[in-house]
């Protein structure tokens, strides 16, 4: 078992960063790939980023390529999202998660491939 949870989100203007952090608890952690999903108001959840398990493999959103950076420290047990130039659209509720998907595309960005979940975090970047 893994419990998540998320910290980190906050008010923004646009143009401006923030780091989030998500905590695990449970002796598999480092064993699984985790990443960040978002989630707007009358939408679905959307994937953002994800980590391989050894740090070694990311993979992006073509909507946050080249400003986010997912990070991890296995040690610390924490998954990190490094967002950079922020804008209005990336308003969300920010959730990570953990898991063992398929490395390829569809699956990578599936949440159901997906085991555990934190609460999430809230993110709004105001214009």
């Amino acid at each position: 078992q893994v419990q998540l949870v998320e910290s980190g989100g906050g008010l923004v203007q646009a143009g401006g960063s923030l780091t989030l952090s998500c905590a695990a608890s449970g002796r598999t952690f480092s064993t699984y790939a985790m990443g960040w999903f978002r989630q707007a108001p009358g939408k679905e959840r959307e994937f953002v980023a994800v980590i391989t398990w050894n740090d070694a493999t990311t993979y992006y959103a073509d909507s946050v390529k080249g400003h986010f950076t997912i990070s991890r420290d296995n040690a610390k047990k924490t998954v990190y999202l490094q967002m950079n130039s922020l804008k209005p659209e990336d308003t969300a509720l920010y959730f990570c998660a953990g898991g063992r998907p398929l490395w390829v595309e569809r699956q990578l960005a599936t949440p159901g491939n997906y085991a555990y979940w934190g609460q999430g975090t809230q993110v709004t970047v105001s214009s």
